[in-house]
């Protein structure tokens, strides 16, 4: 994670500025956090993959040929034979500690390699083929943000692969090589360039699982007819730039992503969208939006398309062909699209604290509605079973609010 240089005044922002100037040295044995299990009927498996695109030139280290790594769940059987995977590589400890300072939670507080996902290493895949759901994660997130939404998926009867940015945030490769993040401007020249290598990424990683080889039996798990993306923040914007750039893509979700490259006059920048925004698509997408306080003005500001905050979302809302919804998570933040707005409330970190970053809204229910949405969504569009969530609010996810125009 990397941070803005000048202060973030809007949901146009697509990184979080972590201006945390130090934290209190830990004192009591270090904690660690739990995910929410999933709610799906499956057992989850997980593999990590090391993709290598010869074909490339790395775009920020262009000595060197574009690398990867990604991490496939999916549908497993006899599963509770194998570990649990761990929540980050433990080459990232330390790394991930100088995250958390960030977010204020103390250095040395959290034992980050104790925390467990639900997903179990290299168990075989269950009999049968599903859907294929790419995920991408915010600027500078790691593959593992959002991974209480990623084994639920999963457990509902989809592969999942979720991808990590080289360069843009620290990758732990075989054999515990750990790549570092370069310094990265938020400037609309720049910004640019990261989306250009976010789609080709995904488009890569698209490629690769096409063409195998993929660990044993897991190749004939996988439907590639049937494929959708969802990404949180910059995420977001990827998934709906690489649909316009691949229409093997059939449908997409954006969680709380600005869709510009050059963010406007909240960022003091031209504003410059990107092609989904100018061109809109003719094919599902989902947004889902978040709303905080605005710290200049103390206006509440709702991620939504009536609101030009953000005008990307506005403009593609209007050039949208396809089937459209835009749905608040009322007393969210923006990271609350992230595990850590579980991890943040487990450790008991102080409440204004939290709330600037994940807002009011439970946790519980947070994670089970993006849960039902995401999937939801993509039952209706890939499996075309209609769980009847977009019909209308529902009573049992009362923080959800749908935006009409």
């Amino acid at each position: 994670m990397f941070t803005l240089r000048r202060r973030q005044r809007g949901l146009a922002a697509v990184a979080l500025a972590l201006v945390v100037a130090s934290a209190p040295a830990a004192s009591a044995a270090p904690a660690t956090f739990q995910l929410p299990a999933p709610t799906g009927r499956q057992q989850v498996g997980v593999v990590d993959l090391h993709l290598v695109d010869a074909s490339r030139r790395d775009p920020w280290k262009p000595e060197r040929a574009r690398e990867l790594m990604v991490s496939v769940r999916y549908p497993a059987r006899d599963a509770d034979r194998f570990p649990r995977a761990p929540w980050i590589t433990p080459g990232l400890a330390e790394v991930q500690d100088g995250f958390g300072v960030g977010l204020g939670i103390p250095k040395g507080s959290v034992d980050w390699t104790a925390a467990r996902t639900h997903a179990r290493s290299g168990a075989p895949a269950a009999h049968g083929r599903h859907p294929v759901v790419l995920y991408t994660p915010g600027l500078g997130f790691p593959r593992s943000a959002q991974t209480a939404i990623l084994d639920d998926l999963a457990s509902r009867g989809y592969v999942v692969v979720s991808v990590d940015h080289t360069f843009e945030t620290n990758v732990e490769f075989p054999g515990g090589r750990v790549e570092a993040p370069v310094r990265l401007e938020i400037v609309p020249e720049t910004m640019k360039k990261i989306l250009d290598v976010r789609v080709a990424d995904t488009r890569f990683v698209l490629d690769s699982l096409a063409a195998g080889p993929l660990p044993r039996g897991l190749g004939g798990a996988l439907d590639l007819d049937r494929v959708g993306v969802f990404g949180h923040s910059y995420g977001g914007f990827t998934g709906g730039e690489t649909m316009v750039h691949d229409r093997r893509v059939d449908a997409g979700v954006n969680l709380d992503g600005s869709m510009a490259y050059g963010f406007g006059e909240l960022m003091g920048q031209p504003y410059l969208p990107g092609e989904v925004t100018k061109r809109g698509l003719d094919r599902p997408f989902l947004l889902m939006g978040s709303e905080a306080i605005d710290p200049a003005t103390g206006e509440l500001v709702r991620h939504t398309h009536l609101n030009q905050h953000d005008r990307s979302w506005p403009e593609f809302w209007a050039n949208q062909r396809g089937w459209k919804r835009d749905l608040l998570l009322g007393r969210s933040g923006h990271i609350a699209y992230t595990d850590y707005q579980v991890v943040l409330r487990q450790l008991k970190l102080p409440e204004e604290q939290v709330k600037k970053l994940v807002g009011t809204v439970d946790a519980g229910r947070s994670v089970a509605a993006q849960r039902a949405y995401v999937a939801g969504f993509f039952d209706l569009h890939l499996k075309k079973r209609d769980t009847g969530l977009f019909a209308g609010p529902s009573p049992t996810h009362p923080d959800i609010a749908f935006i009409t125009d």
